[in-house]
């Protein structure tokens, strides 16, 4: 094909990429001006990564910056010293009678903490460089300040309980104003509600625009007064959910390039463990559940369980290495403790699987990470000056090739983590060794784990199918599936081949009986991903499964978490099944409940046979049986 056909073919104005995300840290926690505008260069640069309407309405930009304590005390807002209070932009509807209404609640849940909203201050803003579709959504924008009372008399309760507690009153005041911001999320539903953050240490400006346009939009941001020490910015490609005000990026916590895959089943893990989880450092979960805000893309869903985990006592590297972890089997050269560290973790805690790249902050640390997909880039630059530039491609910012200390890129399942405080750069074999190093994962996991593979039986288990036939109507197997499936598989490894273009109408609305699995359908991401390779495949897969009673806290690290049994894959042959069904040592007690029902009694036998199954599941765990094994070997004809 000539130069000039391919020039025809391919467009680079129509090129699009994922979101960008970008961050800029002074490493020794130098606060300046130059450093916020740096970041916002870098937004702008990455201004092709973000989607956009014809209208100029963005899909999201957004930057997080520390707390400008010497800006706002120059608004005339006499906040007491850094740290002792709390601060966010508030997005409230443009009626005055429903912005009332959740101020009232707001300053409620804020004095219920002990606390009081000491002032709130009406944001500055430039709606006429917003896209039409942009402002015709656009909330009003406040910024809330929350301090202790300014009255000895009503400051009590937090006073009280700092004097019982060891911790700061700056580390006190962050989880209350956590407790808070979810309390008045709970109570209040708004469309057009939705609290940016609250916090005494990090401030994030946001909404609804391209790249170019924050900047211009919040004049707050061009202030020479406006300073920090480190940013984290966001241009966003929506690509699961349509864009809003509340769903531009940063988060409380962080910045994300990427989708999480495991999003559903990830949601809905964190909503089944909520009626166990235990935090003393937060207190009765429930006063704050759900944990996961409801109607929120996968990246706002990661952020709250991220929040949460640190606001419980986590480090930002400690979460971040359970929520997103690397790859753990034997083709990782990592060490047994930290491969102990992440097995102990897996039982737990489900992978948040990418593809994403990660840049965190809460403030004092900055950090920034890879899935173990690795699919997502995202490079850095250290300079002379103290200067680390994390973005998601080279070329964000200019420098003079003399003033480059060092390059790299960030690395699958790997954390790099700045201490502005201390000044330090933590790279990722120091982090890890603490983590792995911080229990005896090890020692826990070969005192009460079982594999499976590893058990023998001396009793005789037939492996051959009886009334065969019987069994492949039963099952709703028909003689394609034989064919094209089970004979392909069983004799030479293959797996089926099947059309994309597959349109068999779906099983649920069938008037005929189906092989069970023909009733689920995969659910894939809504945006075209690099496919896995086998060499890729071979180091981040795994089909290990556990089956057990799933340790009770997340939060709590002890070894009776991981009395679990190991399975290397998900399918069993009979002899595994019957060591599953009759291990009987370390403590392991298990039970059969039978899944049939009384075909004679039609639909009302079913569902009264799924009651007594689920009362019976109940019963059974009350009892303290480890695991339940579903049979239906008393089917007859």
């Amino acid at each position: 094909m000539t130069k000039s056909k391919l020039d025809g073919l391919y467009q680079p104005q129509y090129e699009h990429d994922a979101c960008g995300v970008g961050m800029v840290v002074n490493i020794h926690g130098g606060k300046s001006h130059e450093l916020v505008d740096s970041a916002l260069k870098v937004l702008e640069n990455m201004e092709h990564r973000g989607a956009e309407t014809r209208d100029k309405t963005g899909d999201g930009a957004g930057i997080m910056l520390q707390i400008p304590h010497e800006f706002i005390l120059l608004q005339g807002i006499p906040v007491p010293e850094k740290g002792k209070y709390g601060t966010g932009l508030v997005f409230l509807p443009k009626d005055e009678a429903a912005q009332q209404e959740i101020l009232s609640v707001m300053i409620e849940e804020i004095e219920r903490e002990g606390l009081e909203l000491m002032h709130l201050r009406t944001v500055p803003t430039c709606p006429e460089v917003l896209g039409e579709a942009a402002r015709r959504v656009e909330p009003a924008i406040k910024q809330i300040f929350v301090s202790l009372p300014q009255s000895h008399s009503h400051r009590g309760d937090f006073e009280e309980q700092l004097q019982n507690s060891p911790e700061s009153v700056e580390a006190a005041l962050k989880k209350k104003l956590y407790i808070i911001r979810k309390k008045i999320e709970n109570r209040v539903d708004d469309g057009d509600f939705y609290i940016c953050s609250l916090s005494n240490t990090n401030i994030i400006y946001k909404g609804m625009l391209t790249s170019g346009q924050l900047r211009r939009y919040f004049p707050d941001l061009s202030s020479p007064y406006l300073t920090s020490g480190l940013a984290l910015v966001h241009s966003r490609f929506s690509t699961n959910t349509f864009p809003t005000w509340s769903l531009a990026q940063p988060f409380r916590l962080l910045a994300h390039n990427g989708e999480i895959n495991t999003i559903r089943g990830n949601r809905g893990w964190m909503k089944a463990r909520e009626s166990v989880l235990l935090s003393e450092a937060l207190g009765d979960i429930r006063d704050i559940s759900p944990i996961v805000e409801e109607g929120m893309s996968d990246s706002a869903s990661l952020d709250n369980v991220f929040e949460f985990l640190t606001m419980s006592g986590m480090s930002l590297p400690q979460a971040m290495a359970i929520l997103v972890p690397e790859s753990f089997n034997d083709k990782n050269p990592i060490s047994e403790d930290l491969k102990a560290f992440y097995e102990y973790h897996s039982i737990l805690m489900e992978p948040w699987d990418g593809p994403a790249a990660l840049l965190f902050s809460d403030g004092r640390y900055a950090g920034g990470m890879l899935d173990r997909n690795g699919l997502r880039p995202s490079r850095y630059t250290i300079t002379r000056q103290g200067m680390m530039v994390v973005a998601s491609e080279v070329g964000v910012m200019d420098f003079e090739p003399g003033d480059v200390v060092s390059k790299g890129r960030l690395q699958p399942g790997k954390i790099l983590l700045i201490d502005t405080q201390e000044g330090r750069i933590y790279y990722d074999g120091e982090i890890k060794e603490q983590l792995a190093k911080a229990h005896p994962y090890r020692e826990w996991l070969s005192e009460n784990r079982v594999q499976l593979e590893k058990l023998k039986s001396g009793r005789h288990v037939e492996n051959s199918v009886v009334h065969l036939e019987q069994r492949l109507v039963q099952f709703g197997y028909g003689q394609e599936d034989i064919d094209r499936t089970i004979i392909p598989m069983a004799t030479a490894g293959q797996e089926p081949v099947a059309a994309m273009g597959n349109d068999t109408p779906l099983a649920v609305i069938s008037d005929r009986p189906q092989v069970f699995f023909n009733y689920f359908r995969q659910q894939f991401a809504q945006v075209t991903n690099p496919a896995i390779d086998p060499i890729r495949e071979e180091l981040v897969m795994s089909l290990t499964e556990y089956i057990g009673a799933v340790g009770t806290n997340i939060l709590t690290p002890d070894a009776s978490n991981c009395k679990m049994v190991r399975l290397p894959q998900p399918v069993l042959t009979n002899t595994q099944l019957d060591i599953l069904c009759n291990i009987r040592y370390k403590g392991f007690n298990t039970k059969k409940l039978a899944m049939v029902f009384e075909t004679a009694k039609g639909e009302e036998g079913l569902r009264q046979a799924l009651d007594d199954l689920c009362k019976a599941a109940e019963a059974s765990v009350d009892e303290g049986v480890n695991y339940i094994i579903l049979t239906d070997r008393d089917i007859d004809e």
